[in-house]
């Protein structure tokens, strides 16, 4: 399987989550995927709190990476990947592990991780050289939700 790979250094700057989230929009679009449907916007506020959590937490450079399999580019980079995914993955010089934080009511930050974990399909760790790759996958495939908001059907009991 062939996987298209876009990559952007990202600055230890927390200026630098805005120009990652205008980036990551920009390219979105060769990939079929349109920059108003709901996957564009999931994936952009997935992009926001990994690259934000790597330039206010670490303090340090990072590179953001989007995969988007079956769009061209190299197999191995497709390993271990199903079609229809997005892998979006931020790495970092950095050695501590990203740890979640149990945010309070007015709290303005503590969130990140719990908004990835609630809105990826699935999202981890690893350790990658001296630093770490923090990852999350969301499934192209139709959203839970479609057709929550149509009228039900009239159902009749014929017993």
């Amino acid at each position: 399987m062939q996987v298209l790979q876009m990559q952007m250094e990202v600055r230890a700057d927390p200026a630098e989550v805005g120009r990652a989230r205008r980036w990551a929009r920009s390219r979105l679009a060769g990939t079929g995927i349109g920059v108003d449907e709901p996957l564009a916007e999931t994936l952009i506020l997935l992009i926001s709190e990994l690259v934000t959590n790597a330039v206010v937490h670490t303090g340090c450079p990072a590179v953001l990476r989007m995969l988007f399999p079956g769009a061209g580019g190299s197999a191995e980079a497709a390993a271990g990947m199903c079609p229809g995914t997005v892998r979006v993955e931020v790495a970092d010089i950095s050695a501590r592990p990203p740890r979640r934080r149990c945010a309070e009511g007015d709290d303005t930050g503590g969130r990140g991780l719990e908004l990835v974990d609630g809105l990826a399909d699935r999202w981890g760790w690893q350790p990658e050289g001296a630093g770490k790759r923090i990852w999350c996958e969301v499934d192209r495939g139709e959203p839970l939700w479609a057709g929550a908001f149509e009228p039900p059907r009239a159902v009749t009991n014929r017993a």
